[in-house]
Protein backbone atom coordinates (compact mmCIF):
# COMPACT_ATOMS: atom_id res chain seq x y z
CA UNK A 1 0.00 0.00 0.00
CA UNK A 2 1.39 3.47 -0.95
CA UNK A 3 0.49 7.20 -0.38
CA UNK A 4 1.09 9.90 -2.68
CA UNK A 5 -0.54 13.80 -3.03
CA UNK A 6 -1.90 14.90 -6.25
CA UNK A 7 -2.76 18.99 -6.17
CA UNK A 8 -5.86 19.68 -8.39
CA UNK A 9 -6.57 23.07 -9.02
CA UNK A 10 -9.67 24.21 -8.21
CA UNK A 11 -12.30 25.28 -10.96
CA UNK A 12 -15.47 26.40 -10.50
CA UNK A 13 -18.67 26.32 -12.64
CA UNK A 14 -21.21 28.91 -11.72
CA UNK A 15 -20.12 29.12 -8.59
CA UNK A 16 -19.39 25.64 -7.49
CA UNK A 17 -16.25 23.80 -6.47
CA UNK A 18 -15.96 21.45 -9.48
CA UNK A 19 -16.10 17.60 -8.96
CA UNK A 20 -13.52 15.85 -8.05
CA UNK A 21 -13.90 12.01 -10.20
CA UNK A 22 -11.77 9.03 -9.00
CA UNK A 23 -11.53 5.19 -9.85
CA UNK A 24 -13.12 2.63 -8.08
CA UNK A 25 -10.38 1.00 -7.76
CA UNK A 26 -8.95 3.86 -5.09
CA UNK A 27 -10.29 5.45 -2.38
CA UNK A 28 -9.38 9.20 -1.86
CA UNK A 29 -9.47 11.85 0.93
CA UNK A 30 -8.71 15.34 1.57
CA UNK A 31 -5.49 16.23 3.70
CA UNK A 32 -5.35 19.14 6.30
CA UNK A 33 -1.70 20.28 4.97
CA UNK A 34 -0.37 23.69 3.58
CA UNK A 35 -0.97 23.26 -0.30
CA UNK A 36 -0.42 26.01 -3.04
CA UNK A 37 -2.98 28.54 -3.39
CA UNK A 38 -6.39 28.16 -5.89
CA UNK A 39 -5.00 24.50 -5.41
CA UNK A 40 -6.27 21.11 -3.45
CA UNK A 41 -4.63 18.31 -2.14
CA UNK A 42 -6.18 15.14 -3.04
CA UNK A 43 -4.84 11.75 -1.71
CA UNK A 44 -5.49 8.31 -3.71
CA UNK A 45 -5.07 5.66 -1.50
CA UNK A 46 -4.49 1.96 -3.16
CA UNK A 47 -6.53 -0.67 -1.48
CA UNK A 48 -5.92 -4.37 -1.67
CA UNK A 49 -7.85 -6.84 -4.28
CA UNK A 50 -10.89 -7.55 -3.26
CA UNK A 51 -12.34 -10.51 -1.56
CA UNK A 52 -14.07 -12.96 -3.62
CA UNK A 53 -17.67 -13.63 -1.38
CA UNK A 54 -20.37 -15.99 -2.82
CA UNK A 55 -22.92 -13.64 -4.45
CA UNK A 56 -25.75 -15.51 -3.24
CA UNK A 57 -23.93 -14.71 0.39
CA UNK A 58 -24.65 -10.92 -0.69
CA UNK A 59 -28.03 -11.16 -2.01
CA UNK A 60 -29.31 -13.22 0.82
CA UNK A 61 -28.12 -10.77 3.60
CA UNK A 62 -29.28 -7.87 0.47
CA UNK A 63 -32.94 -9.06 1.78
CA UNK A 64 -32.87 -7.52 4.88
CA UNK A 65 -32.71 -3.86 2.85
CA UNK A 66 -36.00 -2.33 1.78
CA UNK A 67 -35.67 0.16 -1.39
CA UNK A 68 -37.95 2.02 -3.36
CA UNK A 69 -38.55 1.10 -6.78
CA UNK A 70 -37.45 3.01 -10.09
CA UNK A 71 -37.69 2.81 -13.94
CA UNK A 72 -34.91 4.11 -15.87
CA UNK A 73 -35.42 4.45 -19.48
CA UNK A 74 -33.45 6.35 -22.26
CA UNK A 75 -33.70 7.09 -25.84
CA UNK A 76 -31.08 7.21 -28.92
CA UNK A 77 -31.39 7.10 -32.08
CA UNK A 78 -34.96 6.09 -32.26
CA UNK A 79 -34.30 3.30 -29.73
CA UNK A 80 -36.46 3.67 -26.85
CA UNK A 81 -35.41 1.20 -23.22
CA UNK A 82 -35.73 0.77 -19.84
CA UNK A 83 -35.44 -1.17 -16.71
CA UNK A 84 -36.88 -1.50 -13.36
CA UNK A 85 -33.79 -0.41 -10.91
CA UNK A 86 -33.83 0.07 -6.88
CA UNK A 87 -29.80 0.86 -6.88
CA UNK A 88 -30.45 4.64 -6.69
CA UNK A 89 -29.64 7.65 -5.02
CA UNK A 90 -29.42 10.82 -4.31
CA UNK A 91 -25.66 12.35 -3.60
CA UNK A 92 -25.43 15.55 -3.89
CA UNK A 93 -28.67 18.53 -3.59
CA UNK A 94 -25.87 21.65 -4.68
CA UNK A 95 -25.47 20.88 -7.70
CA UNK A 96 -28.21 18.44 -7.94
CA UNK A 97 -26.27 15.02 -8.54
CA UNK A 98 -27.90 11.45 -8.23
CA UNK A 99 -26.14 7.92 -8.83
CA UNK A 100 -27.52 4.97 -10.39
CA UNK A 101 -26.13 1.28 -11.10
CA UNK A 102 -26.87 -0.38 -14.39
CA UNK A 103 -25.67 -3.98 -14.98
CA UNK A 104 -23.38 -3.61 -18.00
CA UNK A 105 -24.80 -6.83 -20.51
CA UNK A 106 -28.58 -4.87 -20.13
CA UNK A 107 -29.83 -2.46 -23.50
CA UNK A 108 -31.25 0.25 -20.94
CA UNK A 109 -27.15 0.22 -19.96
CA UNK A 110 -26.23 0.19 -23.60
CA UNK A 111 -28.82 3.23 -24.53
CA UNK A 112 -27.70 5.11 -21.42
CA UNK A 113 -24.19 4.91 -22.55
CA UNK A 114 -25.05 6.17 -25.82
CA UNK A 115 -27.52 8.90 -25.16
CA UNK A 116 -25.62 10.13 -22.06
CA UNK A 117 -29.28 10.84 -20.55
CA UNK A 118 -31.75 9.14 -19.05
CA UNK A 119 -35.54 9.50 -16.88
CA UNK A 120 -36.02 8.45 -13.23
CA UNK A 121 -39.52 7.66 -12.68
CA UNK A 122 -39.82 7.03 -9.34
CA UNK A 123 -42.75 4.87 -9.03
CA UNK A 124 -46.00 4.52 -6.54
CA UNK A 125 -47.68 1.27 -4.98
CA UNK A 126 -49.87 1.20 -7.67
CA UNK A 127 -47.47 0.50 -10.45
CA UNK A 128 -45.79 -2.84 -9.06
CA UNK A 129 -47.26 -4.54 -12.37
CA UNK A 130 -45.23 -1.77 -14.24
CA UNK A 131 -42.15 -2.64 -11.82
CA UNK A 132 -42.71 -6.09 -13.05
CA UNK A 133 -42.53 -5.46 -16.81
CA UNK A 134 -39.95 -3.48 -16.52
CA UNK A 135 -37.81 -5.75 -14.69
CA UNK A 136 -38.49 -8.12 -17.77
CA UNK A 137 -41.07 -10.23 -15.41
CA UNK A 138 -42.70 -11.14 -18.64
CA UNK A 139 -41.16 -12.20 -21.25
CA UNK A 140 -43.55 -12.17 -24.20
CA UNK A 141 -43.44 -8.30 -23.94
CA UNK A 142 -40.76 -7.53 -26.52
CA UNK A 143 -41.63 -3.39 -26.05
CA UNK A 144 -41.92 -2.40 -22.63
CA UNK A 145 -43.32 0.77 -23.61
CA UNK A 146 -46.20 -0.28 -25.81
CA UNK A 147 -49.65 0.77 -23.86
CA UNK A 148 -47.55 2.55 -21.10
CA UNK A 149 -48.21 6.06 -20.75
CA UNK A 150 -44.97 8.45 -21.28
CA UNK A 151 -43.56 12.39 -21.09
CA UNK A 152 -40.76 13.77 -21.09
CA UNK A 153 -39.13 17.08 -19.68
CA UNK A 154 -36.07 18.54 -21.02
CA UNK A 155 -33.48 15.71 -22.47
CA UNK A 156 -36.18 14.03 -24.59
CA UNK A 157 -35.64 10.86 -22.05
CA UNK A 158 -39.73 8.89 -21.58
CA UNK A 159 -41.33 9.26 -17.57
CA UNK A 160 -43.53 6.53 -17.09
CA UNK A 161 -47.03 8.57 -15.79
CA UNK A 162 -48.39 7.99 -12.48
CA UNK A 163 -45.40 8.28 -11.00
CA UNK A 164 -44.07 9.74 -7.52
CA UNK A 165 -41.80 11.51 -9.24
CA UNK A 166 -39.50 12.42 -12.21
CA UNK A 167 -35.97 12.98 -12.39
CA UNK A 168 -34.27 14.17 -15.72
CA UNK A 169 -30.80 13.63 -15.78
CA UNK A 170 -27.20 13.98 -17.89
CA UNK A 171 -24.14 11.47 -17.10
CA UNK A 172 -21.36 13.31 -16.34
CA UNK A 173 -19.49 10.46 -14.98
CA UNK A 174 -19.26 6.49 -14.82
CA UNK A 175 -17.21 4.15 -12.70
CA UNK A 176 -17.01 0.43 -13.42
CA UNK A 177 -18.01 -1.89 -10.62
CA UNK A 178 -17.98 -5.41 -10.99
CA UNK A 179 -20.79 -6.84 -13.19
CA UNK A 180 -22.33 -2.72 -13.29
CA UNK A 181 -21.44 0.80 -13.90
CA UNK A 182 -22.09 3.81 -11.74
CA UNK A 183 -23.76 6.42 -13.79
CA UNK A 184 -23.07 9.65 -11.55
CA UNK A 185 -25.69 12.19 -13.10
CA UNK A 186 -26.36 15.73 -12.67
CA UNK A 187 -30.65 16.25 -12.48
CA UNK A 188 -31.22 19.09 -14.90
CA UNK A 189 -34.95 19.01 -14.16
CA UNK A 190 -37.42 17.66 -11.43
CA UNK A 191 -41.32 16.93 -10.85
CA UNK A 192 -43.55 15.81 -8.76
CA UNK A 193 -46.04 13.58 -9.67
CA UNK A 194 -48.95 11.69 -8.41
CA UNK A 195 -49.70 11.97 -4.47
CA UNK A 196 -49.14 8.37 -3.80
CA UNK A 197 -47.44 5.96 -2.06
CA UNK A 198 -44.01 4.70 -2.77
CA UNK A 199 -43.71 1.46 -4.09
CA UNK A 200 -41.17 -0.75 -1.50
CA UNK A 201 -39.67 -3.49 -2.43
CA UNK A 202 -38.00 -6.12 0.63
CA UNK A 203 -37.26 -9.39 0.63
CA UNK A 204 -38.53 -10.23 -2.94
CA UNK A 205 -41.99 -8.45 -2.60
CA UNK A 206 -43.55 -5.57 -2.75
CA UNK A 207 -45.00 -3.52 0.35
CA UNK A 208 -45.70 -0.05 0.86
CA UNK A 209 -45.63 2.43 3.86
CA UNK A 210 -47.32 2.60 7.07
CA UNK A 211 -46.48 4.62 10.02
CA UNK A 212 -45.44 3.73 13.17
CA UNK A 213 -46.26 6.38 15.05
Amino acid sequence: MFIFIIFCKKQTRKGRNAQFTLSYRRVGFFLDVPYPENYHPFVFMEISTLTSLDSEQLRAAMRGWSAGVTVVAATHEGQTHGMTVNSFTSISLDPAMITISLQGSTRTHEIVSKSRAFGLTILSKEQAAISDLFAGRTPEVTDRFAGVQTETLVTGSPFLVGGIAFLDCRVIQTFDAGMNTLFISEVVAAKEGKAADPLIYHNRKYWSLSNIK
